[in-house]
This record gives C-alpha cells, structure tokens and sequence, in this order.
C-alpha cells in the first residue's frame, strides 16, 4: 500500500513538471570578453578570454580579430594577448562573424603602474516560472578559484519536486551545455555554493530543473 501511494506521488510530480515544460530555447547570439581587468602594469602583458554563444546559448569556436583603439599605449596580438607599452588608457574590441552577422565586445584598459584585477560581483533574483514555490536574491562573488553564490534569507524553494537541480547556463530555458552546479539540497533561507574553475562572467543566468524530467521550474538573470 505504501509503495503504491509513494508511485502515485511522484506521477502527480511528473505531471505537474510536463505542465511547466518549456521548448522555446532560441536567444540572441553573443560574442563576449570575460576578462575582468582595470589596470596593467606597463611592460608586462595579460591574456584576455572570450567566448562566442550561437542561438540556442550554447558555446562555439569561432575566428575572433582583436583591436586595440591606441596601439601605442596598449598593443595586442591575434590571440587577444595584450601588452602595456606606455601610460594612458585604450579601448580592447573583439569581434566576429556569424551568420552573415557581426558580433563585438569591447573593454576600457588602463596603463599604470600596478596590475588591477577588478574583484568582480553579480546579482539577480530567482523567480518561478512553474506552479511551485521559487524565489529569492543571489549575489556572486569572483575568488581566487572561481565565485562564491550566496543565497540570502528571502530565498524559498518547494520540497514537493522530484530531483530540483540548479545550473548556470547561457539560455534560460536550457540546460544544454549549462554547468550543473548540483541537487538542491538547501529549501529555506541563506546558503551558499562554491563554484571552482568557472569564469564569474561564463554564464548569464540561473536556472532550475526538475532533472529527472528535463523541466524548468524558475530562473534568473544574472546582472
């Protein structure tokens, strides 16, 4: 008997996930530099990063031609290496082609004396976009090994889903090529994740599954 109400629970859970089902997934393409850098350190040189995200936000290779707005001041090379020649300040762009479209990124660099890493922070609020309980604010916080998400105490997630998965990802309605940060195991309140080996500026929302049945429950955007 116990077996048998313990069945038809999760069924209820099955149905209710398939109700919230999403499959619109197309987003805007979007070529973008992750580095987080104010200030080098004239004579010394850093790498900048980017990525390129296709309709669907997922991550693809691409040829991407680099820029800098005064050379003399900041120079740059085709791997997008830069390297501080004298004081002042220039303007780095990326950009690429997709598509028969153009897509670019660009970021202000100052020559000084000393390397600024800017500590980068992002934030947003979770919101359902199912029947159950999701809501609350997050703010992530760049470290050393990647970023701590902390979750503060307005923060309420339902029990009742079978399997709650959180990720972040580049599409809010997909979790293709999202990385999957874990089991919801916190319901109520603060809490905290620590994330290692992810670019603070890799990914552009955060989302929540129902992963036994591959269904949204909420998301947020991350500012």
């Amino acid at each position: 008997m116990k077996k048998g109400l313990f069945i038809l629970a999760v069924a209820i859970g099955l149905i209710g996930c398939i109700k919230d089902d999403f499959v619109d997934d197309f987003i805007s393409p979007q070529l973008r530099i992750t580095s987080s850098i104010d200030t080098l350190e004239i004579g010394t040189s850093f790498q900048l990063e980017q990525l390129f995200l296709d309709n669907t936000g997922s991550q693809v290779t691409t040829d991407v031609e680099w820029e800098s707005s005064n050379t003399a001041v900041l120079s740059i090379d085709a791997a997008g290496l830069i390297t501080a020649e004298d004081f002042g300040e220039a303007t780095i762009t990326a950009s690429t082609s997709a598509n028969g479209e153009t897509y670019t990124d660009d970021i202000a660099v100052v020559v000084g004396e000393n390397t600024v890493i800017i500590v980068e922070e992002r934030f947003g609020n979770i919101e359902t976009t199912s029947s159950y309980v999701l809501t609350g604010s997050f703010t992530m916080t760049a470290n050393d090994t990647g970023f701590s998400l902390d979750f503060a105490n307005n923060y309420a997630a339902s029990t009742a889903l079978p399997g709650l998965y959180v990720y972040l990802s580049n599409n809010p309605n997909s979790i293709a090529d999202a990385y999957e940060i874990g089991a919801v195991e916190t319901f109520l309140e603060e809490h905290s994740y620590q994330i290692s080996g992810v670019n603070i500026n890799e990914f552009n929302y955060l989302v929540y599954f129902c992963a036994p049945f591959n269904v949204k429950v909420g998301d947020g955007t991350i500012n």
